[in-house]
């Protein structure tokens, strides 16, 4: 079990440079260059709706505020180096990107809907005189399913030998927040500290970014400032709020800096994380509690995220809020009853906000969750809870988590589609 455990923070918890969806484009540019042997001078990009909702809107890191599906895909294309997986575009030549204008300019690329089933699905089909190569990412963001060259197929995907198209994760069925509880308190930290220890120092440096610098609608400094002057009072829950949100402030508008996410989700990824760590700070518990503190939230974002799916339009953000709230209940002395109060009353209070793409809203989003997480906290503090039949709540916070799953995965399918309606004939 603790193997299974350890094997999931090291699939689930990963750095990446800007929003992992255009991110995953360029990867897969990247490795269709590679591929093929040159750049190609045609391609088709065939998406997942969910994959172009969350490319159209944000912007790409150190691409001078390029956005949108072609953009990410040039930037691999030209710049990108794939063996560094989710971090493809870090460390770019900044002079070369007249390259990539250029590039652009000469409409070598069309975007085409895949209408399948698979939320999080790639495929790139690139030519380059009699050559033709593909490369098909599915499921999660650097999972290749399938490469061809030529017609005949090229070693090198992530499920060489046993690919049926599945997700090859591994199994997380036997998660439940009772056993992350438990887990969280008896665990050696030994274990989990190295990866924690990077989420600390990579996804504080973004935040304190968000905080110095305009980006985006800026909510984190904005909350900070309203702190400041008077407006907002100086406590624990805006102090959180502000901290979280001035991460996806710079993350969505194009900050080059990395983040670990989680769930495949820069996003997840810092709200499960840095409100934990502005708690801890505040209130003084020691570096070893935060550590599990992180753990708890972490995994219990990851369990409750599996029931949904990668990408949907049900905000992963308030999967992650949940945990917040579960984490900090945990780090606070309440009982595992208290802490599963605390995670239900944030997804019956925050399973309608929708995902419509990535973009400065996240950040709006983020902010809105970690209140309510800090507010479901107290309440459980105070032991008090969302009833049984009231909404989505079940009979227990595992049912909860289930009910929320069926809502993100089968009843906002609709609402999914609607929304990238929207979003494709917005004038």
């Amino acid at each position: 079990m603790l193997n299974k455990i350890l094997a999931i923070l090291k699939e689930e918890i990963v750095p990446a440079e800007g929003c992992t969806e255009p991110i995953a484009l360029a990867y897969a540019g990247s490795k269709l260059r590679d591929i093929l042997g040159n750049i190609p001078e045609k391609i088709e990009i065939s998406l997942s709706g969910n994959m172009i909702k969350n490319v159209k809107s944000v912007k790409i890191p150190s691409s001078e505020g390029m956005v949108g599906i072609e953009a990410a895909v040039a930037m691999g294309l030209i710049l990108g180096d794939s063996s560094k997986e989710l971090m493809v575009i870090s460390g770019v030549d900044k002079t070369r990107l007249p390259e990539v204008k250029k590039y652009l300019s000469e409409n070598r690329m069309n975007v085409v809907l895949n209408k399948g089933d698979v939320k999080l699905y790639i495929k790139l089909t690139g030519t380059y005189g009699k050559d033709i190569a593909t490369v098909e990412i599915q499921h999660y963001h650097t999972n290749i399913t399938e490469i061809t060259k030529n017609g005949e197929k090229v070693i090198g995907c992530s499920c060489d030998d046993k690919c049926s198209g599945e997700s090859p994760m591994t199994d997380r069925s036997f998660l439940t927040l009772e056993l992350i509880y438990n887990t969280a308190k008896t665990i050696d930290l030994s274990l989990i500290e190295p990866i924690f220890k990077k989420v600390i120092e990579c996804n504080t440096t973004i935040a304190k970014e968000g905080l110095t610098n305009e980006y985006g609608i800026a909510i984190g400094k904005t909350i900070k400032e309203g702190i400041e002057e008077g407006i907002y009072g100086n406590d624990l829950k805006n102090n959180m709020t502000s901290f979280a949100s001035a991460g996806s402030d710079a993350r969505m508008n194009g900050c080059s800096l990395p983040v670990m996410t989680t769930s495949g989700s820069g996003n997840q990824g810092m709200t499960a994380s840095l409100p934990v760590i502005k708690f801890c700070e505040m209130k003084n518990i020691p570096y070893e509690q935060l550590i599990r503190g992180l753990f708890f939230s972490h995994m219990t974002t990851i369990h409750i995220k599996t029931n949904i799916g990668r990408l949907s339009a049900y905000c992963g953000a308030m999967c992650a809020s949940a945990g917040v709230a579960g984490a900090i209940s945990f780090l606070d002395g309440l009982t595992l009853e208290q802490c599963a109060m605390a995670v239900e009353t944030t997804l019956g209070t925050m399973s309608g906000l929708i995902c419509d793409g990535a973009k400065s809203s996240c950040a709006t989003k983020i902010a809105s969750g970690i209140s309510c997480a800090f507010d479901s906290y107290y309440t459980a503090k105070k032991n008090r809870r969302l009833l049984f039949g009231e909404g989505i709540i079940g009979r227990d916070v595992e049912a909860t988590i289930k009910n929320t799953g069926i809502l993100g995965k089968d009843g906002m399918q609709v609402t999914d589609e609607v929304i990238l309606n929207i979003m494709v004939n917005n004038k």
